[in-house]
């Protein structure tokens, strides 16, 4: 089946891949193993993943995006060329049309970077759409009837967050805080609490097996290894669903203080149908239990939780790829 379309959600923890009638084919952690030496791609996506806080010296595995946008260009065009040949094939009669998505405060300079990076790793042309407008046309929100919605997407890097109303967005901001910088707050934490070391992917395990926005009377707890900051020997201890709500609480309050501000910029009209219809949560932070619950009681609107919120934003470019020419006019720029 040749592949003429491809939407991606370029994301700074993890990349998905949709493609027209055949819904979302990739979904690969956006991490690339480099020889030090030579400067040389060993491995991308989860086998890379895997080499994080592994490696000798003469491999780096690291993270081309960094807050939603491109951290290394030259890295970042290897990894599009990676999922364009993994959804393609190595011999591609056609160059695909690219639908890629990107923050909301993305400059110029960088939303050029990220175009540039597409069309040089074998795009025929590349568009790109603002996240939160993906994420709510994934979430099957009504995006151009004359009201108003409003969606929150937590990715890896930046919490988006932005009111939509007659397909265009009216208010909207991007906050550098996401999935990452509550696996670094948990990191963080068990250092000064426990004088433990731990590695990002202990952390990112104790955030998805514990982690809770509101604090649980019943508490669940994990054992963790790492070093032992006094010692320096390997060391064990237990963490409890409560400490890493009080580890990740700042961060929290960052995504909640970024959704007051839109709401304070929202038109009056727009608002009133916002406390009608609810608020809705994207995105792979929008799984961290409880979190519909704390932005509902700080903000005082209701709040609901996407269908597979991970999937919204590449679910967004699929549709839009069935209606390139619509969409086209409208909500992408190029």
């Amino acid at each position: 089946m040749f592949v003429k379309k491809i939407g991606i959600d370029l994301g700074t923890a993890n990349t998905l891949v949709a493609v027209p009638g055949r819904g979302i084919v990739l979904n690969e952690p956006s991490v690339v193993a480099l020889s030090v030496e030579d400067n040389r791609i060993l491995a991308i996506g989860e086998e890379a993943k895997v080499m994080i806080g592994r490696t000798p010296d003469l491999i780096k595995a690291s993270r081309p995006m960094k807050d939603g946008v491109i951290a290394d260009f030259r890295i970042t065009e290897a990894m599009l060329r990676h999922y364009f040949t993994k959804v393609g094939g190595r011999i591609r009669i056609f160059r695909p049309e690219v639908v890629i998505s990107i923050p909301a405060g993305i400059t110029s300079t960088e939303r050029r970077a990220v175009i540039d990076a597409a069309l040089e790793a074998g795009a025929k042309a590349a568009y790109v759409v603002k996240e939160p407008v993906l994420a709510a046309i994934g979430a099957n929100i009504p995006i151009d009837s004359a009201s108003g919605n409003m969606i929150i997407d937590i990715g890896g890097g930046t919490t988006e967050v932005a009111v939509i109303s007659l397909g265009g967005v009216v208010s909207a901001t991007s906050a550098r805080v996401g999935g990452n910088r509550l696996d670094l707050a948990i990191k963080e934490y068990v250092r000064k609490k426990h004088a433990l070391a731990i590695g990002d992917q202990t952390a990112e395990r104790v955030k998805i097996t514990l982690g809770s926005a509101l604090p649980q009377n019943k508490e669940e707890s994990v054992e963790i290894k790492g070093r032992d900051l006094m010692a320096g020997l390997p060391k064990i201890i237990t963490v409890t669903t409560n400490e890493v709500t009080e580890a990740i609480d700042d961060e929290l309050g960052e995504i909640i203080q970024a959704v007051k501000k839109v709401l304070q910029e929202t038109p009056p009209e727009l608002a009133a149908d916002i406390i009608d219809r609810g608020m809705v949560l994207s995105g792979g932070g929008a799984l961290l239990h409880s979190l519909d619950q704390l932005i509902a009681r700080s903000v005082g609107v209701p709040c609901y939780v996407a269908d597979d919120p991970l999937l919204c934003v590449a679910r967004g470019t699929s549709k839009i790829l069935d209606n390139l020419d619509v969409y086209k006019k409208s909500i992408i720029t190029g």
